[in-house]
C-alpha cells in the first residue's frame, strides 16, 4: 500500500491499494510457488468497491456472531487493508441477503458443538469417571505393612572425591550404622550397597540396614556354629543422588550408574585398607557387593554391569524392589527407551548362551520383588523377569506370596514395611559365606535360599529336602498297637493330649502308579516340632528299622520311645518333616485378613513318589495333658482334589462360573481356570457356607488364588466373598523365556473342613466394574498417545477444508466432521489390524525391529521380544474393542482440552484488552477510519531471525531442546490471545481464519509438551542441584527449529496460504501418518511423536515460505536492518502506509461456494 499523502482522500487511499493488490507476480515468483496453480487472477469487473461493501455492512443490522465472517481470503493479518476480496462478489442490492445468510452458515463459533460432538464428550467423561470410581473404590487390596522403626547413623565417606569419579560434586557415598547396636565406621562384615530410586533419598537405607544391624546382633553373633559357617553382619552403604530423577532421562541412569561402579571400587578397597577394615586377616578380601535396588534402582543395578567400568565379578546378588524391569515405565525420552532396549538385550544374550564360560552372569542371581496392585506408581506388571533371566538365575515374586508377609505393598511402603525387611535380611544373611571372596554361597545355594524365604513352597521349583536328609529318630512303638490307620482314610485330632501321654498315629504311605497320582497333605494350627523339641506335635517319616535294641543310641541323634512296658516292639527310622513345613495364614471365624498377625497355620504337601522310601507317616501328639489344637492328616487321589473349569473367556463374562466341591472332597481343593490370564480383568468370587452338623469346624474356608508366571499368590482368610485381580499376562509386556504351558493360568486353591461332609457351592464372576481400574495402570500412556490420533485427524481436515474452500474451520467443527466418517473408518481399520496381530501364530508373526519399520521373520529374537509393541501390545483378540473405547475417550479428551484452551485464551484476550485499552477519542478516531488498533505490531525481519538464531545456539549449547519447546508453546498462548482480540474487533474472515489455525497448531503442541516435560524437569532439578554440565543428548537444533520457525511466522499474523496443487496430498498423508504411528506406536515409542509432529511443523513452515519473496539477497538486505517494517512502526497516527508488492500469495482467490 502506497503511503497516502496529507491532502488525498481516504477513498483515493483505497483504490491505490486495491490496484496494487492485484499486482501479478514476475515469472521467477511463478515457477517457485507450489501454493496454487493460479498466477494471473484479476480483480472481477463487476466486483464492488470495497468502501462500499464495508458502509453497506455498517448500514445493516448486526446479527451475527462476532465470529459469523466471511470466507478466509489470504492477507497479512496484521493490516485488515492486505485482505483480498473474493474473486467475484455480487451486486450489493440483489445478493447481500444471500452473502450474510452464507456467512452465518458457513463460519461457526469456536464455542458451538454438535450433538454427536457432545454425545461422545458425555460418554468419555462417564467412562473416565468410571475409571477414577473403579480406581479408588473397586478391586482395592487392603494394606497391612507394619512401620518399622530405626535409630539411623550416616558417616560420610568423603574420600570418595574427584580422584574417584568426575560425579563427587554431584553426588555422594555414606555407610550407615545403627546408633547404640553398631557405630564403628571401620569395615567389618560383607559390602552391601543400596541403590535409591527415582528422585529417591539415600536415607531409603534405614529399614533394612536397621534389621541388619539388630538381627546380627540379637541372634547371629551368639551363635558359634552360624560365624564358623562364614555368617558375618552387612556393611551397608548408600549413594546421595540428590534425588535424581532417573525414571524419565537415560543419560542421568547411566550416570548413576558409572558412580556406583566406581563407588563400587571404592568400597572394596576399604577392605583392603587395615585402617579402614576390622575383619579377620585370616579371611580373603571381598571381591564382590551386593546390591539393593529399589524401582529404578534396579535398572541402574542391571546397568552397571554394562558399563565400560564394570570390574568382572564385582557384583553377584541383586535384589530389586519394585522395579520396572521388561519396559521403561514412560517412553518420553528416547534415551530410556535405547538404554532399556541395551539392557535387556545385553541380559538375554548372556543367558542365551549354551556354555557358562561364554555367560558373563553366570555367578549373578537376580530377585524382583513386587508390591502388587497397591503400587500406583510403577504398574508390577513391568517387573517380571520370565523375559531375561531363566528359573535358574532369578525369579520374580510378590509381596503377598511370602510367607508371614501376605500383603501387598505401595511403591514406598514395600522399603519400610517390617514384615518384608526381615525375610529380606535373613535370606541375605544366609546367603553370605565370607570364607569365599565373592562373600556368598555359590549360585544354586544362594537360589535355593531365595526360594525357601520367598516363595510359598507350594511351586513346583521350591525344593524339598526330606530326600536329602538321613534317618535321625528311632522310633519305638508297641506291637499291638492300635494307632495304625486303614489305607484311605483321613486322621482327624480335633484336641491334642486327651490318652494323657504321647501318642503315635501311622499313615501308611499307599503304593506307587495310582491313575492320576497321591498325594499326602497335613494342616494343622500347631506348628511342627524340630527333633528334641517341646511343642505338641511332629511329623516323621519312618521306615522299619531292622537292628537290634541297644545300638539306637549309635545311629540316631534321637530316641522316641512310645512302646510303653510291653515286650515286643517295633522300631522305625524316621527323618523330621519340620523343614519342609508351609506357613498358612490362620483362618478363623475371627480372622479378616491374611496379615493380621495370628498364629500361621502349618501345612505339609508331599507327592508320594517323593515318599517312596518310607512306609509310614508318623503324626505324633507330644502332650500328656489335654491341649487346645487340632490337626488333619490324609492321602488323596489328585484327580479328586482337582477341578478343571475349561470354560472360555466370553461364556465367563456372560454366564459366570459355578463349581460344587462334593462332600467328600479331601482338605485340599484346586480350581485351575486356564481362560484367567489377563490382567486387565478383575473377578468377584462368592464361596458359600458349608453346615457342620452337630461338630463345629476346625477353621473356616481358607483360599489361595496363585499364578504360575509369575510367582503371585493372594489369600482370603475365613473366605465368603473375594476380590480376584492379579499380574498375568499383561499389555507390552515382552513374553516368556520359557514357553508357557497351555493349561496356565489363574488357580484357586481351597483348604476346608472336610469332616463337615457338607457341599460347597463357588461363584466366580466378571467385575466389570472393577477391571475398569485396571485399564488405568496398564494403558497410562494412551493418555498421551491416542489423543494426538484425534488431533492430527482433525488438523488433516481443517486443512483439507482450507485447500478446497478457503476457510480455515474451527477446531469444534473440523472434530464433528472427523467424527462422522474419517474417525468410525479408522478406528475400525485399527480394530482390524488389533485382531490380525492377535490372531496370528507366534512362528508365522514377522518381527518388528523397530518403531518405523516391520523386519522380516528371520530373528526369532527379535520375533520374540517385541510382538507386544505395537497397538494394544496385546495378543489376546479379546480386547479388540479397546481400541474403539480408547478412540471415544480420546475424542471427548480433545473436546475438553479445546474447551479448556479456549477459555484460557478468552480469558488472556479479556485482560489484554483491558491492558491496552485505549481512550474513548482514540477508538473513535480509529472507527471513522476504520483502521481498527493493530494486534500484531510489526517486528523487523533482521530481529526475528537473531532472535531465532541465539535460541536456536543456546539449544545447541546449554539448554535442552525441551526448554525452548516451551518457550514457544508459551509464545503460541500470546498469538492465540492476539489473534483471539484482532478476530473479535475487526470480524474479518482472514483474522477468523488465523485466529482458527493458530488456535489448532497450539492444541498440537499442547499435546507434544507432556513428552517435554520430563525431560525439562530433570534439566531444571540438576539447576537446582548446581550440577551446571549440558545434557550430551537432547542438543538437537533440527528436532526444535521446525517448531521455533512456525512459532515465530505466527508471532506476525500470517496466515498459512492455500495449496490449490498436488502437494496438498503432502499434508494430507503428513497427519494421516502421525495419526496412524500415535495410534500404533505411540505407548512404546511415544518420544517419536514429537519427531513426527516436527516434521510436519517442517512442512508447514514450507508452505508459508513458499509465499514468501524470500531469496538470499532479500536475507541480506533484512540483516542489513534496512527494511520497511521498522518505518511502519515508528509511522505518525493518521497516515498510511506507503504502498509496497504483496507477497504472490496475495493473489490467491477463494471462489465462494467452494
Amino acid at each position: 500500500m502506497r503511503r497516502r499523502s496529507s491532502g488525498s482522500t481516504e477513498e483515493d487511499s483505497t483504490d491505490e491499494a486495491d490496484r496494487a493488490e492485484v499486482a501479478p507476480p514476475d515469472d521467477d515468483e511463478r515457477e517457485r510457488s507450489f501454493t496454487t496453480s493460479k498466477f494471473d487472477v484479476i480483480r472481477h469487473s463487476d466486483t464492488l468497491d470495497r468502501r462500499k461493501v464495508e458502509k453497506a455492512l455498517s448500514t445493516a443490522p448486526l446479527t451475527q456472531h462476532a465470529w459469523s465472517t466471511e470466507p478466509s481470503t489470504y492477507g497479512d493479518v496484521r493490516n485488515p487493508d492486505y485482505a483480498v476480496e473474493p474473486k467475484s462478489q455480487p451486486t450489493l442490492d440483489a445478493k447481500m441477503p444471500e452473502q450474510k445468510d452464507w456467512r452465518r452458515s458457513r463460519i461457526r463459533s469456536p464455542w458451538r458443538g454438535s450433538v454427536l460432538t457432545t454425545a461422545v464428550t458425555a460418554l468419555s467423561v462417564l467412562f473416565l469417571y468410571c475409571i477414577a470410581r473403579s480406581v479408588l473404590t473397586r478391586q482395592r487390596d487392603p494394606k497391612g505393612c507394619n512401620m518399622s522403626y530405626m535409630s539411623p547413623m550416616f558417616a560420610k565417606l568423603s574420600d570418595f572425591d574427584t580422584e574417584h569419579t568426575r560425579f563427587a560434586s554431584k553426588y555422594s557415598l555414606y555407610l550407615y550404622r545403627e546408633e547404640g547396636i553398631d557405630e564403628d565406621t571401620m569395615v567389618k562384615g560383607v559390602p552391601v550397597l543400596f541403590i535409591t530410586g527415582n528422585a529417591g533419598s539415600h536415607k531409603q537405607v534405614r529399614p533394612l540396614a536397621s534389621e541388619a544391624a539388630v538381627y546380627f546382633h540379637n541372634h547371629i553373633q551368639q551363635d558359634p556354629e552360624a560365624l564358623k559357617a562364614g555368617i558375618r553382619s552387612l556393611d551397608f552403604f548408600t549413594a546421595d543422588f540428590n534425588e535424581d530423577i532417573t525414571a524419565f532421562h537415560g543419560q542421568t541412569l547411566l550416570d548413576q550408574a558409572e558412580y556406583l561402579n566406581e563407588a563400587v571400587a571404592y568400597i572394596l578397597s576399604l577392605y583392603h585398607n587395615p585402617r579402614r577394615s576390622r575383619r579377620d586377616p585370616g579371611l580373603p578380601d571381598p571381591s564382590s557387593v551386593i546390591l539393593i535396588g529399589h524401582s529404578m534402582g534396579g535398572i541402574v543395578a542391571r546397568t552397571m554391569l554394562i558399563m565400560p567400568n564394570y570390574q568382572s565379578n564385582s557384583i553377584n546378588t541383586i535384589i530389586t524392589m519394585s522395579t520396572p524391569h521388561a519396559r521403561p515405565p514412560v517412553s518420553f525420552d528416547a534415551d530410556i527407551v535405547r538404554t532399556y532396549q541395551r539392557i535387556n538385550d545385553y541380559w538375554r544374550e548372556a543367558y542365551s548362551q549354551r556354555w557358562a564360560n561364554n555367560n558373563p552372569l553366570w555367578h549373578v542371581t537376580l530377585i524382583s520383588i513386587a508390591g502388587g496392585g497397591l503400587d500406583e506408581i510403577v504398574p508390577s506388571d513391568y517387573t517380571s523377569l520370565s523375559s531375561l533371566v531363566p528359573e535358574t538365575h532369578g525369579f520374580t515374586v510378590y509381596t503377598s506370596s511370602i510367607p508371614n508377609v501376605w500383603t501387598g505393598a505401595d511403591h514406598l511402603a514395600i522399603l519400610w514395611c517390617d514384615q518384608l525387611r526381615k525375610p529380606i535380611i535373613r535370606s541375605l544373611i544366609e546367603a553370605i559365606d565370607v570364607r569365599r571372596p565373592g562373600q556368598t554361597k555359590p549360585r544354586a545355594d544362594r537360589m535355593k535360599i531365595f526360594k525357601r524365604w520367598y516363595l510359598t513352597g507350594m511351586e513346583e521349583a521350591a525344593e524339598r529336602t526330606l530326600s536329602q536328609k538321613e534317618p535321625t529318630t528311632l522310633l519305638t512303638l508297641e506291637d499291638n498297637s492300635n494307632s495304625i490307620l486303614s489305607a484311605g482314610e483321613r486322621l482327624t485330632i480335633r484336641d491334642f493330649g486327651h490318652s494323657g501321654k504321647p501318642k503315635a498315629y501311622l499313615l501308611p504311605i499307599p503304593p506307587q502308579g495310582t491313575p492320576g497320582g497321591t498325594k499326602f497333605t497335613l494342616l494343622s494350627d500347631q506348628s511342627l516340632d524340630v527333633p528334641g523339641g517341646t511343642g505338641k506335635l511332629e511329623v516323621l517319616f519312618c521306615s522299619v528299622f531292622p537292628l537290634q535294641a541297644g545300638h539306637a543310641s549309635t545311629l540316631f541323634s534321637m530316641s522316641m520311645e512310645l512302646s510303653g512296658t510291653t515286650s515286643g516292639s517295633t522300631r522305625l527310622a524316621c527323618k523330621n518333616a519340620a523343614s519342609d513345613v508351609i506357613s498358612l495364614p490362620a483362618s478363623i471365624r475371627s480372622s479378616r485378613n491374611a496379615f493380621e498377625g495370628s498364629p500361621p497355620f502349618s501345612f505339609l504337601q508331599y507327592q508320594v513318589e517323593e515318599l517312596a522310601e518310607h512306609q509310614f507317616v508318623a503324626v505324633i501328639d507330644k502332650t500328656n495333658t489335654p491341649n487346645s489344637g487340632w490337626a488333619i492328616a490324609e492321602f488323596s487321589d489328585n484327580r479328586d482334589a482337582l477341578v478343571s473349569a475349561d470354560v472360555a473367556l466370553r461364556r465367563l463374562l456372560m454366564m459366570g462360573l459355578h463349581v460344587r466341591l462334593s462332600a467328600d472332597r479331601p482338605t485340599v481343593s484346586e480350581i485351575k481356570i486356564p481362560a484367567l490370564y489377563s490382567s486387565l480383568l478383575a473377578y468377584k468370587l462368592t464361596v458359600g457356607a458349608q453346615a457342620c452338623g452337630s461338630e463345629a469346624e476346625l477353621f473356616t474356608p481358607l483360599l489361595r488364588q496363585y499364578l504360575l508366571d509369575p510367582h503371585e499368590s493372594k489369600y482370603f482368610v475365613n473366605v465368603k466373598e473375594a476380590n480376584i485381580n492379579f499380574h498375568g499376562v499383561a499389555p507390552f509386556l515382552p513374553p516368556s523365556l520359557q514357553v508357557r504351558s497351555s493349561a496356565s493360568g489363574l488357580t484357586l486353591q481351597l483348604w476346608s473342613d472336610p469332616n463337615c461332609n457338607s457341599s460347597i457351592d463357588i461363584t466366580l464372576e466378571v467385575d466389570i466394574f472393577g477391571s475398569l481400574g485396571k485399564l488405568y495402570m496398564r494403558y497410562r500412556t494412551v493418555v498421551v498417545a491416542f489423543p494426538l490420533l484425534i488431533v492430527a485427524l482433525v488438523l488433516r481436515k481443517q486443512f483439507m477444508v482450507h485447500d478446497a474452500t478457503g476457510v480455515f474451520i474451527t477446531f469444534a467443527e473440523a472434530l464433528d466432521l472427523c467424527l462422522r466418517r474419517s474417525l468410525p473408518m479408522l478406528l475400525a481399520a485399527l480394530s482390524l489390524i488389533a485382531i490380525s496381530l492377535a490372531s496370528v501364530p507366534d512362528h508365522a508373526k514377522p518381527a518388528i525391529a523397530g518403531p518405523l519399520q516391520w523386519a522380516s521373520n528371520s530373528n526369532t529374537t527379535a520375533m520374540t521380544f517385541t510382538k507386544n509393541d505395537a497397538l494394544l501390545g496385546s495378543q489376546d483378540p479379546f480386547f479388540w474393542f479397546l481400541v474403539p473405547l480408547f478412540g471415544i475417550v480420546s475424542a471427548g479428551v480433545c473436546v475438553l482440552v479445546n474447551y479448556a484452551a479456549l477459555a484460557i485464551i478468552h480469558i488472556l484476550s479479556f485482560f489484554y484488552s483491558v491492558l491496552t485499552a485505549k481512550p474513548a477519542w482514540i477508538r473513535n478516531d480509529d472507527r471513522r477510519q476504520r483502521t481498527p488498533a493493530p494486534a500484531f505490531t510489526s517486528v523487523s525481519p533482521r530481529r526475528r531471525i537473531i532472535t531465532t538464531s541465539i535460541l536456536l545456539f543456546l539449544v545447541s549449547t546449554i539448554i535442552p531442546y525441551q526448554f525452548a519447546y516451551m518457550v514457544a508453546c508459551i509464545v503460541q498462548i500470546a498469538t492465540c490471545t492476539r489473534a483471539l482480540r484482532l478476530a473479535k474487533d475487526t470480524r474479518s474472515g482472514p483474522h477468523c481464519n488465523f485466529c482458527n489455525y493458530a488456535h489448532s497448531i497450539l492444541i498440537l503442541m499442547l499435546w507434544i509438551l507432556p513428552i517435554n516435560i520430563p525431560v525439562l524437569v530433570v534439566w531444571v532439578h540438576n539447576l537446582a542441584v548446581h550440577w551446571l554440565t549440558p545434557f550430551s543428548s537432547h542438543h538437537n537444533v533440527l528436532s526444535i527449529m521446525p517448531f521455533i520457525v512456525l512459532v515465530e511466522t505466527l508471532t506476525g499474523g500470517t496466515m498459512i496460504p492455500r495449496i490449490t496443487t498436488r502437494f496438498r496430498h503432502v499434508t494430507n498423508i503428513l497427519f494421516f501418518f502421525l495419526a496412524m504411528y500415535a495410534a500404533i506406536y505411540g505407548v512404546t515409542f511415544a518420544y517419536q511423536l514429537q519427531h513426527l509432529v516436527n516434521i510436519a511443523c517442517a512442512w508447514l513452515v514450507a508452505v508459508h515460505f513458499s509465499a514468501s519473496n524470500l531469496s538470499f539477497s532479500g536475507l541480506t538486505h533484512m540483516l542489513e536492518g534496512d527494511d520497511e517494517e521498522g518505518d511502519i512502526k515508528k509511522r505518525p497516527r493518521g497516515t498510511a502506509p506507503a504502498a509496497r508488492a504483496p507477497p504472490r500469495w496475495h493473489s490467491i482467490r477463494s471462489r465462494r461456494g467452494e
